[in-house]
């Protein structure tokens, strides 16, 4: 009996791994030619571009009705000389049967809007674009939703430290099947994965992002002291925080809204499931279950926890209590 998502599974991982390689070959030669600034002054590199046409490309071709929602379009490509002769370069060295002249037409496939109805995946080509520009941890996230729920999800954190002390993971989630975490670049050989296994808030440690301005670090200080925790947060750009809750290496995420901002369904919707099926529980910081039936943003929430189930609502009760007192 062939596994559920079995043929969504191998291109979706096959994509990440080519994605990874190539933002790997970005950053080896990085230079500043290969970097602007998007109109909200958010930073874009040839890395993102060129991961999402990769990404794009392989699902318009196994799954040629399903639409993407992607973070990146054309526009600098389109508009950047350099930019585009950056992108061109990589996929050149990285993927030499792309063809350039769909390069644009792949980033702007990536323009659906998501929503409550039908199959649907979600990318974000490079999650935390400032901590591959600073050398720190960075993401491809990939999942496929349906009817408003996310079933399959993607992580590829070339970055990251695994296990055995080398560096570069992939993490992959089946709604149902479990969580799994396997070399990115080697053969693979899966070992499933689980939240840490404790019972008492004291004992944890929290993830949370290295930039201020993405998450309330001093509130989140805050909850930490009314759970009694003594250890110093991991902070680290990127979804590679849900893969270190759902590994274990760390026991809560925590990303306490600033402002009136509002998460991208790309941030989240991959290392939520990947949580979900190493054991946790993953909510805004209201308790709330993530509306992912809301468009291309969380509109029906505000921040994010996941930690563990038995843990889980301790977590949202301190953070209830620190964002009554705004």
């Amino acid at each position: 009996m062939t596994a559920p998502y079995h043929a969504e599974r191998a291109a979706a991982t096959a994509a990440v791994r080519a994605a990874a390689t190539l933002t790997r070959s970005v950053r080896d030669g990085f230079d500043p030619s290969q970097s602007t600034a998007k109109g909200d002054r958010s930073p874009v590199t040839v890395a993102d571009l060129g991961a999402q046409v990769l990404v794009s490309l392989a699902l318009a071709e196994a799954f040629p009705h399903d639409p993407l929602v992607g973070e990146e379009d054309a526009s600098q490509v389109t508009t950047d000389p350099a930019i585009r002769a950056g992108v061109e370069r990589h996929l050149r060295a990285c993927a030499p049967e792309v063809p350039f002249d769909r390069v644009a037409a792949a980033l702007d496939r990536g323009g659906a809007t998501g929503g409550p109805a039908g199959r649907w995946w979600t990318l974000d080509p490079v999650d935390g674009t400032k901590g591959f520009l600073r050398g720190g941890q960075y993401a491809i996230a990939l999942a496929l939703v349906e009817d408003g729920e996310v079933v399959m999800g993607v992580l590829g954190c070339p970055a990251l430290e695994r296990p055995d002390g080398r560096i570069g993971s992939l993490f992959v989630a089946v709604r149902g099947e479990g969580a799994w975490e396997e070399a990115l670049d080697d053969t693979p050989s899966p070992a499933r994965i689980s939240v840490a296994a404790i019972s008492d808030p004291a004992e944890a440690c929290y993830a949370e992002s290295v930039e201020a301005a993405h998450s309330g670090q001093e509130e989140a200080a805050r909850i930490g002291s009314i759970l009694g925790i003594t250890a110093q947060p991991s902070r680290l750009d990127s979804q590679a925080k849900y893969a270190l809750v759902a590994r274990g290496d760390a026991s809560i995420y925590l990303r306490i809204p600033r402002g009136g901002y509002v998460e991208n369904i790309w941030d989240h919707a991959a290392g939520a499931l990947v949580v979900e099926e190493a054991g946790g529980v993953v909510t805004d910081v209201d308790g709330r279950t993530l509306d992912w039936t809301t468009g291309r943003r969380l509109t029906a929430n505000r921040g994010i926890i996941a930690a563990p189930a038995a843990i889980h609502g301790a977590v949202v009760d301190a953070a209830r209590e620190v964002l009554a007192t705004r």
